[in-house]
């Protein structure tokens, strides 16, 4: 960023305020309770799931012997070829460690024979992902992406993403880090930062919560700015949110500038926790009371804007630092009225920032191609027949849901 991080105040801080704020023990929002970041859905791990039962049932009566052949092409040392039906097969079939393990030597050998023979374009990397996440393989899912062997399989933002989340359900947050730095190398499809790998970096430094994580973030958000990538929202939050719990408010201020729409629920209430933390209460109160003055008008998409309780309580903290006692007066006149028209949510700020994504949108960079672009006829086509049963659902509208508003 052009501006540093800790020049971004018009206004100098009060020092008699700052030095009573800081004998306040402000808590941190961090917890340890561990969400899957990246709904099923948005995975494509139902429509894997669909796909395998049926071709479990398909093959019912012949899946003993199917995996008994391609067992005995495997291990033998002959040019018999492993076809793309083969692997589809196998890799929907397998159950058992042994048939996983089937499956990934079939892959190698798919990867090793001559790719004039290979005439289709089924991709397989997301595909052989999503086998190790529903039988939760997260190391063997590691080993098989950095295989020599297998090069060329995973390189897809996509099958980058199942992978990550994998590790992040596992809570294996230094190794989403180290993988990141691979990831980033490969620039697969002209992608330096794939926007959903950098959301789940961030989301393994907040989880981290430590200053090594924090220090690791700010480095890639300065290697973002400089190669002009936008961060997603969700990865801006998880930063900041990184940043508020390791004591640096004004370092939470200035991600936060980068969101557009400053009006997202966890833009919001990070906004205000941090003016609290760096003694600017007087700026956060217009914040809280932007939300009088918004149509809150129930409907199917929308509800009251709400504050978390956690973030109410930093103000009134940080409050009672303050030797002003009209703004005190004025902030406990706006929490009586929150708590009677609904505008205080008892979910903390950390559920709200971890908070499941359900759904994602294909988008330019075509970081969700897998197979919805290259796919066989009568293959199950799991990104579109997610996005087609949205499309004819009750929320068929342009603007965005509640679960859009995190």
């Amino acid at each position: 960023m052009a501006q540093s991080f800790l020049t971004i105040f018009r206004k100098p801080l009060n020092a008699g305020f700052l030095s009573k704020l800081n004998n306040v023990a402000l808590s941190p929002i961090y917890c340890q309770d561990v969400k899957h970041l990246y709904s099923k859905t948005a995975l494509g791990l139902d429509g894997f799931v669909q796909q395998k039962e049926r071709i479990k049932m398909q093959m019912a009566s012949i899946s003993d012997k199917f995996k008994d052949k391609m067992s005995e092409y495997v291990a033998s040392e002959s040019k018999n070829l492993i076809f793309t039906e083969d692997l589809k097969n196998m890799v929907h079939l397998a159950d058992t460690d042994k048939e996983i393990e089937l499956a990934i030597q079939m892959t190698k050998r798919y990867n090793q024979q001559n790719r004039s023979l290979r005439f289709g374009n089924y991709i397989f990397g997301p595909v052989i992902m999503r086998m190790f996440y529903v039988h939760n393989k997260p190391d063997l899912a590691v080993e098989c992406f950095k295989s020599e062997e297998l090069r060329g399989i995973f390189e897809q933002t996509i099958s980058y993403q199942l992978l990550l989340d994998l590790l992040y359900e596992n809570q294996k947050y230094q190794e989403i880090l180290d993988l990141f730095e691979i990831i980033t190398d490969k620039q697969v499809e002209g992608l330096k930062y794939p926007r959903h790998a950098v959301v789940l970096a961030m989301a393994a430094c907040y989880k981290l919560n430590n200053p090594e994580s924090l220090e690791y973030a700010l480095k890639q958000w300065k290697s973002l700015s400089e190669f002009g990538h936008q961060a997603m929202r969700k990865a801006t939050t998880f930063c900041a949110g990184l940043a508020l719990n390791q004591g640096k408010p004004e370092i939470a201020l200035e991600l936060l500038t980068s969101v557009k729409n400053q009006n997202y629920t966890t833009v919001r209430n990070l906004k205000v926790a941090s003016l609290a933390g760096v003694g600017r209460v007087e700026d956060a109160i217009p914040i809280l009371k932007a939300v009088l003055s918004e149509d809150v008008s129930l409907t199917d998409y929308r509800k009251a804007h709400t504050f978390n309780r956690d973030v109410i309580e930093r103000v009134k903290q940080a409050m009672a630092s303050s030797d002003d006692a009209e703004l005190t007066l004025e902030f406990n006149r706006l929490e009586q009225i929150f708590e009677k028209e609904g505008h205080i949510s008892d979910q903390s700020l950390d559920d709200q920032l971890c908070s499941e994504i359900q759904k994602t949108i294909q988008n330019r960079d075509r970081e969700f191609r897998d197979n919805s672009d290259f796919q066989p006829r009568g293959q199950y086509n799991y990104n579109r027949g997610y996005q087609q049963r949205q499309n004819q659902g009750r929320y068929n509208s342009s603007r965005p849901g509640l679960v859009d508003l995190v």
